[in-house]
């Protein structure tokens, strides 16, 4: 089958609280009408056509009358609210119970091991801290002792920050992987490169980071399309999230509008297949940073490469735009993500997926969707909506 579908995540775009985000601490949780309220308004005319504000639950974006999209909400069945756990549900892979976290920092044992693998003289915090914070706070003492910094959050991470140039991004690498296998039989969902550059007082984080991720449990409808021959061209970290399984390309991006550029070459240049996009600066640098003007301008500029990338499609092309958790930026408790509900907007040229599609039980259905329009008979979890 010739078609070509790209599914893009808005990396933490939640719609509105789940049912049980209390348990989560997150009661009350609104990623998008929050970010929209706090920043003062927003101007987001394609996404506003596509339906957006049709979507249950949304109230900070207009209703239009005639919706381009296809146009809801999906519930997250997976016990958690993190990137691995969100993604994996979309492809077919629903998760039993969370991934384990670490709210008082790791073992002695784990960080006594780590150092002993890794040829390092030990790490600095050990603990829950917020990366830009963190960097800023003992940047300096991991230069005078070459100390890396290490620390989680409220999902399952192990983070470590180094100076890419004092420490060498191959030497932080090195220290992920072998985080990452002494990390594997605690089912840590992932290890996180946190390179960043500058001198004191003017450190800042680089794209070089790299997630080192566990496999999907299960089979995932990455597997399964590439199974079946199918093109699988992962943009942004994608191919890491899934551990590189299901993935038949991979491209590096620097950012949401180089993430925008990426998928627009692709569209120009790929036959078939599927282009599975992450736009991580949603969550990286506006979630986390509860900086809700940013979010709503990078809102704005996506609306914009949404355009740009509308100029290269095929009539019988398909665009999903989803999210994989929320991280409202007006959550003051902590600076996590938060769990909530995710749009979903599924549309092509040729305008026959107008309609509603309610709030679906699953993020499988996505991946159910996937596979139907690539001609795949779907084996795993959640029901497709696509026509």
């Amino acid at each position: 089958m010739s078609r070509r579908v790209f599914l893009i995540v808005l990396d933490s775009l939640g719609v509105g609280a789940l049912p049980d985000a209390a348990e989560f601490g997150d009661e009350g949780a609104h990623t998008l009408d929050h970010l929209i309220g706090a920043a003062g308004g927003i101007d987001v005319p394609r996404l506003t056509e596509l339906g957006l504000g049709n979507i249950e639950g949304v109230s900070a974006i207009p209703a239009v009358r005639n919706p381009v999209a296809a146009f809801g909400r999906c519930a997250e069945r997976s016990p958690g609210k993190d990137t691995s756990t969100g993604h994996f549900e979309m492809m077919g892979c629903i998760l039993d119970q969370r991934f384990p976290t670490y709210p008082d920092g790791f073992p002695a044992t784990l960080i006594e091991e780590f150092c002993r693998h890794a040829d390092l003289p030990g790490v600095l915090e050990n603990r829950p801290a917020s990366g830009t914070e963190v960097i800023e706070r003992l940047g300096a003492e991991h230069l005078a002792t070459g100390k890396p910094i290490v620390y989680t959050s409220a999902d399952s991470v192990f983070q470590i920050a180094a100076h890419a140039e004092h420490f060498g991004l191959e030497r932080l690498y090195r220290a992920c992987e072998v985080a990452r296998e002494l990390t594997r039989p605690l089912g840590l969902g992932r290890v996180i490169a946190r390179p960043f550059i500058g001198e004191i007082g003017a450190f800042e984080r680089t794209y070089d980071r790299r997630d080192y991720s566990l496999e999907p449990p299960a089979e995932t409808s990455l597997d399964r399309l590439k199974a079946a021959g199918h093109q699988v061209v992962g943009v942004g970290k994608i191919s890491d999230i899934f551990a590189g399984r299901g993935i038949t390309r991979s491209i590096h991006t620097e950012g949401n509008r180089d993430g925008m550029q990426a998928t627009i070459a692709e569209a120009r240049t790929l036959d078939a297949g599927l282009v599975f996009v992450n736009l991580v600066d949603f969550d990286m640098l506006f979630g986390h940073r509860r900086d809700a003007k940013g979010y709503a301008e990078a809102l704005e500029h996506f609306d914009e490469d949404l355009r740009a990338l509308e100029l290269e499609l095929r009539a019988d092309d398909v665009v999903i735009l989803t999210a994989d958790h929320g991280n409202d930026p007006t959550h003051t408790a902590t600076t996590d993500h938060t769990r909530e509900y995710v749009p979903v907007l599924a549309y092509s040229p040729d305008s026959s997926w107008s309609r509603a599609l309610g709030t679906r039980e699953s993020f499988a259905d996505i991946g159910a969707t996937v596979e139907a329009l690539m001609g795949l008979d779907h084996a795993g979890p959640g029901l497709s909506f696509a026509p």
